[in-house]
């Protein structure tokens, strides 16, 4: 009777052997149920390993003695797959600063204009990347300058996960039907990147593209200060600290704390005063605090998101990976999955 409900439930062929119990094929899978204690093997194909796990498979109470309850069988178990769909207790939050650009180089006031990483900046990018190579990313959200997004498309050169972030592109309907991926397999190796204005760096008004070194000899090293370093003091026709804060921490809330509640891992690429902003409202900081945080570039720094909390678990002073992250349990185990993957 248990026989023909377990053929019922999941499909398939049966066999009866003779000795050691009864055979299952159940399409390319193969169940072997074994008299005495009910013992039940499982044999899938190889490339299910990596599968999404939404199939499953019922085994029923048999009927007889020798025959024991068995549970929900998840087909793969969400412990086996190294990118699992089943919603984690906790994620990843990757924050990192871009490295120096062609202005900073220049020692001119940036702001929200439009300028590329120097050699340097790269450099600082691919070495954030290292730091980051063991820890899952389900989703990037950037700025909408580039300095931003060449630190995030370069530091996951360096993930050993190695699936491709593209930039989505949501501008118009032209541009989301002439962006859109055909195939399920590439989509399922690709992470989707956000771009958004509210990221961007505080805006220096007329600052914008002056030496500091010679605004400060013109305007006075205590006001240009006071224009850098105060919380709500913006610079002639800018943003203070406490303007940039307001558009990046509401787009935080509003747009990547709902997809970590969801159980998305992300990356942040953007830039010193927003990321400043996101980790005052991470921190609890006030706003003396936040004038006084630094932000080293090419060290992204890491909290972890469970249970409704921010908990940081980096230094952005540690030379090494190892010193830099406290791991938790399960990015320890994430990091086994790609050894035991790519090796």
């Amino acid at each position: 009777m248990a026989i023909a409900m377990l053929q019922q439930t999941v499909g398939g062929t049966l066999q009866l052997l003779s000795n050691s119990g009864t055979h299952c094929n159940v399409g390319n899978r193969s169940v072997r149920l074994l008299p005495k204690g009910f013992k039940l093997e499982v044999e899938f194909p190889k490339r299910a390993i990596y599968s999404s796990g939404k199939r499953k498979l019922n085994v029923i109470q048999a009927s007889t003695s020798q025959t024991s309850v068995v549970g929900p069988l998840l087909a793969p178990s969400s412990s086996d797959t190294l990118d699992s769909h089943m919603k984690p207790n906790e994620v990843a939050l990757i924050l990192i600063r871009h490295g120096e650009s062609l202005w900073n180089e220049k020692n001119l006031f940036t702001g929200c204009v439009d300028v590329p990483l120097t050699n340097k900046g790269v450099e600082e990018a691919i070495e954030a990347g290292h730091r980051i190579s063991n820890i899952p990313v389900d989703m990037i959200y950037t700025s909408s300058l580039i300095r931003a997004q060449m630190a995030a498309m370069l530091a996951m050169t360096q993930h050993r996960r190695k699936k491709v972030p593209i930039i989505l592109h949501n501008e118009d309907e032209r541009a989301r039907a002439w962006s859109k991926i055909y195939s399920e397999d590439t989509i399922e190796q690709s992470i989707p990147v956000i771009t958004s204005w509210k990221l961007n760096e505080r805006m220096y008004g007329e600052l914008q593209g002056l030496n500091k070194q010679e605004t400060a000899d013109k305007f006075g090293h205590e006001k240009v200060h006071e224009w850098r370093r105060s919380y709500d003091i913006p610079p002639p026709n800018g943003e203070s600290l406490d303007m940039c804060a307001q558009r990046a921490v509401a787009y935080f809330r509003d747009n990547i704390e709902p997809q970590l509640l969801s159980g998305k891992n992300i990356l942040i690429s953007a830039h010193g005063n927003s990321l400043r902003s996101i980790i005052m409202y991470l921190d609890k900081l006030t706003s003396q605090e936040v004038i006084t945080l630094e932000l080293s570039t090419g060290i992204p720094m890491l909290y972890i998101f469970k249970e409704g909390k921010f908990i940081r678990r980096g230094s952005p002073v540690a030379p090494t990976e190892a010193g830099v992250y406290a791991y938790t349990r399960r990015l320890a185990q994430y990091r086994q999955k790609l050894d035991d993957m790519l090796t």
